[in-house]
């Protein structure tokens, strides 16, 4: 009797791959998210309200 041949790769297999790599980038956005978020936009939320409150004489915030 031969043996049930099971070179290929399934529908289920790269199902759960997919779901692997996804449930890596959630991760990776949730832990470095704010990271990215207070060195990258921060500042330069914080230039450009200071370029509006200059230019429109009054007062601008940075809202998160």
């Amino acid at each position: 009797m031969r043996a049930h041949d099971e070179t290929g790769s399934s529908a289920v297999e790269y199902g759960l791959l997919v779901a692997g790599i996804a449930a890596l980038v959630v991760t990776v956005v949730f832990t470095l998210g704010g990271m990215v978020r207070d060195t990258l936009l921060d500042p330069g939320c914080d230039k450009l309200a200071g370029q509006i409150a200059s230019a429109n004489g009054g007062d601008a915030d940075c809202e998160n």
